[in-house]
């Protein structure tokens, strides 16, 4: 029997009202996909630019900085995206001329015009920090330091950046910056928020320690658990809502230029007929020195004998054990009025945690192939031993490209680095391991420049910045989840509850 005429017309009805529904349903779970997607879709780049000048002893670098403007307190976010090495030497040989100090950064401040765009160039800003070198220059002639300042100054002005200032940094700021830049750059720093720190027995990432090697200083820094009985070597920081209680020294006149003249000064009155014999050197290597120029540092000027000859011919011997008795004699160890002292009568504490070795310690042991982490403290002084004893003639021939002055010091460098690293410091076979030679992280230079810049700007806050459980994008795409789950939860209930259509007819 057909159907009643408006048992039918209630189906039809029935049947129009779903699929408009379903119309709808499908409508809205797009508009909420698309609201997600065109809601969390990236803003254009807001980026900002910092450049930093490291005049050291040796050489001034330029350092380009670049982070996202709206991320200016997350950790990890600044990177490095230029480095310029400026031609000659540091500013501080530029005592008798100081104008040829700001004449020489030209040609690296007109690279870093090119590199940041112009409408950037005028909110960049630009800061110089000269290290060592300068304060052994302030120590001999404060007039000469002063003048050098002044001209690269007047050059840094010229060029159309926020210029704040040139300086020269104390060492323990050196030790600090650099302490600070190597663990932003590993992100130590906020390793303990978020929903890491409700894990149970969650332990956070232990910061790492700074050792940093330049031409006439050397700094340690590094986090210590015991207490610290020098004042002087104390520091106290607050990053990110955590406290940390900082060790740090820096030995002026320890850097490896400086160290290498201490070498040289003391093994003076061991000279016949103007000739040294070095072991620090390679056999069959020359060179001459004046003494007047050696003696011209305020690291040396003491060590002056009567007798010394006007000029020194300088032979390398190539021996390696006798270069570390020369290279222990610089340390003093007999004196230390503290319960613990690395050498020269400064406290340290025991070494803790591991150690990021950066500067002239990379660079020397990097040439040396010794920055391999597993490599043993035995085999690493086997290693130095055996380049120490090569003759000159095959390592010039080996490596023609590196200058002369550099490639012939590598002996006693790699064996200064390891009697500073041993004998001055105190790490042994059980430790040594600890210690990573870090030329980059993660694209930027490890150094003390970074952490410069990011304490000028304030861009670590001492407290850790609020920051909601979820990030926007996450929100989002839970408010869409949760939505196309709770309408198929009542769309479910409902086709389950709904009268049967026999119900409909009337059939029992």
């Amino acid at each position: 029997m057909d159907e009643p005429k408006a048992v039918k017309q209630k189906k039809t009805w029935h049947k129009k009202v779903i699929i408009f529904l379903g119309a709808l349903f499908v409508l809205g779970v797009i508009s909420l996909v698309a609201i997600a997607v065109v809601q969390n879709k990236p803003l254009p780049k807001n980026i900002k630019y910092g450049i930093v000048l490291d005049a050291g002893s040796s050489h001034t670098s330029v350092y380009i900085y670049e982070w996202p403007a709206e991320k200016e307190n997350d950790t990890g976010v600044v990177q490095q995206i230029n480095e310029c090495k400026v031609e000659g030497n540091g500013i501080s040989s530029y005592g008798h001329e100081p104008l040829k100090a700001g004449l020489s950064l030209q040609k690296c401040m007109n690279k870093a015009r090119q590199v940041i765009p112009e409408k950037q160039q005028r909110e960049t800003p630009v800061y110089l920090g000269a290290t060592a070198g300068m304060r052994l220059l302030r120590l001999t002639n404060a007039t000469m330091a002063e003048e050098v300042l002044s001209s690269v100054e007047n050059t840094l002005r010229s060029f159309p950046f926020d210029f704040q200032g040139a300086r020269i940094i104390t060492g323990q700021e050196e030790g600090a910056y650099g302490w600070i830049t190597i663990n932003y750059l590993l992100g130590n720093f906020i390793q303990d928020s978020g929903w890491f720190k409700y894990i149970p027995n969650f332990k956070p990432t232990e910061t790492s320690g700074a050792l940093d090697l330049g031409g006439a200083s050397t700094q340690i820094t590094f986090e210590s658990k015991r207490e610290i009985e020098s004042q002087e070597n104390s520091l106290h920081f607050r990053l990110y809502g955590k406290s940390y209680d900082i060790y740090t020294h820096s030995f002026l006149c320890y850097g490896k230029d400086q160290a290498l003249r201490l070498q040289i000064a003391n093994s003076i009155k061991d000279a016949t007929d103007s000739i040294l014999l070095d072991p620090c050197f390679n056999s069959g290597y020359r060179r001459n020195a004046s003494t007047n120029d050696l003696y011209s540092s305020p690291c040396i000027s003491k060590l002056r004998i009567p007798t010394a000859p006007s000029t020194l011919d300088i032979r390398g011997t190539g021996n390696y054990q006798l270069c570390k008795r020369n290279v222990q004699a610089i340390f003093n160890r007999t004196h230390c009025t503290y319960s613990h002292c690395s050498f020269n009568g400064v406290f340290q504490p025991s070494l803790d945690g591991t150690f990021g070795a950066f500067s002239a310690y990379y660079f020397v042991m990097n040439f040396l192939n010794l920055t391999n982490e597993q490599m043993s403290l035995d085999k690493v002084k086997e290693t130095v031993e055996r380049h120490c004893s090569r003759p000159w003639d095959e390592v010039k021939k080996d490596f023609p490209k590196i200058k002369e002055k550099y490639l012939s010091e590598y002996c006693f460098s790699g064996t200064y680095i390891l009697n500073l690293l041993e004998y001055g410091y105190g790490f042994s076979s059980e430790n040594w391991n600890d210690i990573r030679f870090l030329g980059k992280i993660k694209d930027s230079d490890a150094g003390w420049t970074l952490g410069y810049m990011l304490n000028l700007t304030n861009m670590i806050p001492a407290e850790l910045p609020y920051s909601p459980p979820l990030s926007h994008a996450g929100y989002t795409g839970l408010m869409v989840f949760f939505s196309i789950l709770l309408v198929c939860i009542i769309l479910t209930c409902w086709l389950s509850f709904r009268k049967p259509k026999c119900l409909h007819k009337g059939i029992i």
